[in-house]
């Protein structure tokens, strides 16, 4: 079980409540698919994409990037209990999407950089480090089913 500190709680509280699903999960998706293209072939059935722009503008990788965000919304409601909480998600992705599991941190890495682009300077060392330990749990738990 994870300990948090009230400052950490505030902190992932105090981000989620600002997050823009619209913005921040299609601009997330997208990057990783962009930056990490061998990500593109779990999303086949999501059109051609054969340019930056074809990613970001497609309707599917946008709804997916947002399902993504309030699949996390999970986690902040349920924060003493994230690795129950996302049980069916693991066994999902890896027994059936077989999702490679270290797809789950490089998308955490893009959501920080997207949220920390949203906050700028109130995206302080603190308030990154409490963020980065949120997601770091979240991808545990998502990687359960796969150890």
């Amino acid at each position: 079980m994870v300990v948090w500190t009230e400052e950490e709680r505030n902190a992932i509280q105090s981000i989620w409540s600002k997050i823009n699903y619209e913005v921040v999960g299609p601009e997330a998706l997208g990057r990783a698919m962009i930056v990490y293209p061998w990500t593109q072939r779990y999303f086949g059935g999501f059109g051609t994409f054969s340019s930056v722009e074809s990613i970001l503008d497609n309707d599917k990788v946008r709804a997916h990037g947002k399902v993504v965000l309030h699949g996390l919304d999970r986690a902040v409601q349920n924060m003493d209990n994230i690795k129950e909480t996302y049980a069916e998600l693991s066994v999902l992705h890896s027994e059936k999407l077989h999702v490679d599991p270290d797809n789950f941190r490089l998308l955490g890495d893009c959501l920080t950089i997207v949220v920390a682009g949203q906050y700028g300077r109130a995206f302080t060392p603190e308030v990154q480090a409490a963020w980065q330990k949120f997601l770091r749990v979240i991808v545990s738990a998502l990687q359960r089913q796969y150890h």
